[in-house]
């Protein structure tokens, strides 16, 4: 088990020595505790001005502002996005690179019921936190914090790992706030550092078909609900025969407003889950399958579109245990891997195939029975409980780069577990 050594008071890094691990702590409170009035206010904005997916254009503005006020060197609109961003810190000779990403999409309707503005609000914690320490110990090291735009929907980071934007990156760090019980009914209410998740493909069909009077003549028009209503029910009965692992869900997102025309456009959405992206793939063809079914069955023609396809999450034991270390440092506890998949899905599970990743789940003390992605949860997202305890993962994720930058065979054990060797992860 990975585990900080605190015997001597100081850490020998090449020629320097620093501080031991306490003291790393008590700077990082300081630096933290002068940043927390404004990243406050940030958190606060984010939360109070949801955006969807590919809209994120005053969340985008607002983390862009406080970097520049901050003296960080940001650029807007990066990689060819307009709500994507990304900042950097280049210490010594620059070194090793670390990514924090920060996610801020909403949910349609809902809100922040993913609290996407605590990721931001961790992401840019650890990534402000850490450039001050690089800095003043002069570690050699290069920093980037990436505004990752549609996360709920549309692959932010699939574009830009196809973009570039992690072109040069040694790991990725960042962590995902989750509802827990505030009746001490959880065995680790400071959540999970090695979350399972689903791959998953999203998959659009929009359906053609021609208007004519419902009531004077019906035989004219070609009903295109009638082909959305005929693939909804081809896909309830595909669901009989799919794995107990899977997952089809979908939604209408375009329908008829009026009952006295044959409607001639309509357009639904389906998510498609799968532990792995080759069984989300087979899947997905037997969905536009049925997609495709309901199109024939009422004469319409059928448009079929995929979204980016998401990776399920690999989770990086050395990075799990630097970061569960941090958050029991903090009172926090937290389960190093988890034991069952969740059966969710994040665009960080493609960068965890690329590089070493972490993605951790924070705990938010919730009453019972509050759910992610509902309106509930997006209130708790806003309350102060809940940003205080995306300032302590901020932290965590800090001391977890620190770790990766100073201590001796971090890095190697992190990348040896993404290249799926055996290690014995323990620091002495």
């Amino acid at each position: 088990m990975f585990t900080t050594s605190v015997k001597q008071t100081l850490i020998v890094v090449g020629p320097r020595q620093l501080p031991a691990i306490e003291q790393m702590r008590r700077d990082v409170d300081d630096i933290v505790g002068r940043l927390v009035p404004d990243i406050s206010k940030l958190n606060r904005e984010i939360h109070d001005t949801p955006e969807t997916a590919w809209q994120e254009h005053h969340a985008h503005d607002v983390i862009c502002e406080f970097l520049e006020a901050n003296s960080f060197n940001t650029t807007r609109h990066a990689y060819g996005l307009a709500t994507a961003f990304e900042s950097r810190t280049v210490s010594g000779s620059g070194g090793r690179t670390i990514n924090f990403n920060a996610e801020y999409d909403a949910l349609p309707g809902i809100g922040h019921g993913c609290g996407h503005n605590l990721i931001a609000t961790a992401s840019i914690i650890g990534y402000v936190t850490l450039s001050h320490l690089v800095k003043r110990f002069s570690i050699d090291a290069t920093l980037q914090l990436l505004g990752t735009p549609a996360e709920e929907l549309g692959g932010g980071k699939v574009v830009l790992l196809e973009n570039g934007a992690f072109t040069g990156v040694d790991v990725s760090l960042m962590a995902h706030p989750c509802p827990v019980p505030n009746n001490g009914s959880v065995e680790y209410p400071g959540g999970c550092a090695g979350l399972l998740t689903n791959s998953h493909i999203g998959v659009f069909a929009t359906y053609s078909g021609k208007s004519a009077h419902a009531g004077a003549e019906p035989w004219e028009g070609v009903n295109a609900l009638d082909a959305l209503v005929s693939a909804y029910n081809n896909v309830s009965m595909l669901r009989q025969q799919m794995r107990p692992d899977c997952r089809i869900h979908g939604a209408v997102i375009e329908a008829p407003k009026a009952a006295n025309i044959v409607p001639e456009s309509t357009k639904t959405f389906y998510s498609v889950r799968a532990p792995k992206l080759a069984a989300a793939k087979e899947l997905a063809e037997k969905v536009e399958a049925c997609l495709s079914a309901g199109a024939l069955a009422t004469g319409c023609s059928c448009s079929i579109k995929r979204e980016a396809a998401y990776e399920d999450l690999l989770p990086n034991l050395p990075l799990c245990e630097a970061y569960t270390s941090h958050m029991k440092a903090a009172g926090k506890d937290v389960q190093v891997l988890a034991t069952e998949v969740v059966r969710a899905s994040t665009d960080q599970g493609n960068v965890s195939h690329v590089m070493p990743a972490l993605h951790p789940m924070f705990g938010i003390p919730c009453d019972a029975g509050i759910k992610i992605h509902s309106k509930e949860f997006a209130e708790v997202a806003g309350t102060d409980q809940a940003f205080d305890m995306a300032v302590v993962v901020g932290k965590a994720l800090a001391m977890t780069g620190w770790d990766l930058l100073t201590q001796e065979g971090m890095f190697e054990k992190a990348k040896a577990d993404f290249d799926g060797i055996s290690v014995d992860i323990s620091i002495n």
